[in-house]
């Protein structure tokens, strides 16, 4: 990958983006994509919308959501523990033991996630998963007023893991879900800047996907795209005791994933395998069979229908502070969806 775009890569995890406050995320890829983009605009709902060639007869717009899950403040106990809400789907069985930061008017507040010690519980309580409302983050105040000083009520929160590298060109970080989505469709488009393309490329930084799709639905439609593909992440299952019976056979490192179902515009889709074949880019399989949980559902339904696709980096350990992807598996997305774009055809018909 080039030293540019690791640089957009790392800078875009650090900044906290949970759904309803993705501004810090936003404007990086605001800042990354300015002098490529034919236009650039943020709507009143916070996406990001890039545009080439935007005059172009065949709109086709690529999505992926710059938002996390996270936290939110909810209670200051009167001596001054935080208690929270999830912002998303958080699994609440990896919250306790955890640092965060809470991101207040006065900047980030680092805290931990407190719970009863295991010597202070029964057998019984140890076997069960913890309740939200029963874990609290502790910043270190005095009290209420102490801690009210630094945050408030609905202040976000969000874990304080970052990018780091693994072997093999594997790395990690909190939130690949789905800033890197978000990161390679902002790629797509840096590689399409310049070049004459066959039709009108939007490229979106969505926002709370997490938490309903919400934002798909609004850029869809005020784009009114004739095919758009979502770009997320996808359930890696080369872990131990991975159920591929139920949720396919999907390897970090060999290729992004492509679906394949109802959701997924047979013409669009065809398209796309074509392409992965004919430049002979790595690609996996999966098997879609209802509507996905992805910004691919919201577009496809949009209007009066959109021709939809789904492009999946595959991803371990998803929703947890922890997620792993290749960076074989992203460069070869952009590399895919480009290539996917520079084989449409203008006034191309998706009707199946």
């Amino acid at each position: 990958m080039k030293k540019e775009s690791l640089a957009f890569l790392e800078e875009l995890l650090s900044k906290p983006s949970p759904s309803g406050f993705e501004q810090p995320g936003q404007a990086v890829i605001r800042k990354y994509l300015e002098e490529s983009a034919d236009e650039i605009t943020t709507d009143v709902h916070g996406n990001v919308i890039a545009a080439l060639n935007p005059k172009a007869e065949t709109r086709v717009m690529l999505a992926g959501h710059v938002d996390e899950i996270g936290l939110m403040v909810t209670h200051v106990s009167e001596k001054g523990f935080i208690h929270f809400a999830a912002i998303g789907g958080v699994d609440v069985g990896l919250v306790p033991g955890s640092r965060v930061h809470v991101h207040t008017r006065k900047g980030d507040i680092l805290g931990v996630i407190g719970k009863k010690p295991i010597h202070h519980m029964s057998t019984e309580d140890r076997k069960k998963v913890p309740k939200m409302k029963d874990l609290w983050i502790d910043i270190g105040a005095k009290d209420k007023k102490d801690a009210q000083e630094y945050v408030r009520i609905g202040d976000p929160v969000t874990w304080t893991y970052g990018y780091e590298k693994l072997l093999n060109k594997v790395v990690v970080a909190r939130g690949f879900d789905d800033r890197i989505g978000a990161f390679v469709v902002a790629e797509t488009l840096r590689s399409l800047a310049g070049r004459k393309i066959p039709v009108a490329l939007y490229g979106v930084s969505t926002v709370q996907e997490e938490i309903g799709l919400r934002g798909a639905r609004t850029s869809a439609f005020r784009i009114e795209p004739h095919a758009g593909i979502a770009v997320d992440v996808g359930f890696a299952t080369d872990f131990p005791d991975a159920d591929q019976k139920t949720y396919g056979e999907v390897h970090l490192g060999k290729g992004p994933i492509v679906g394949l179902g109802a959701n997924i515009n047979p013409v669009l889709g065809g398209l796309i395998l074509e392409t992965a074949d004919a430049k002979k880019i790595p690609c996996q399989l999966a098997a879609e069979p209802r509507a996905t949980g992805t910004d691919a559902n919201a577009i496809q339904i949009t209007r009066a229908g959109v021709a939809a696709a789904l492009v999946s980096i595959p991803n371990r350990y998803m929703h947890t502070p922890v997620e792993v992807v290749s960076l074989d598996d992203v460069e070869n997305a952009v590399k895919l969806l480009r290539e996917t774009v520079l084989a449409m055809k203008p006034g191309m018909d998706f009707t199946p």
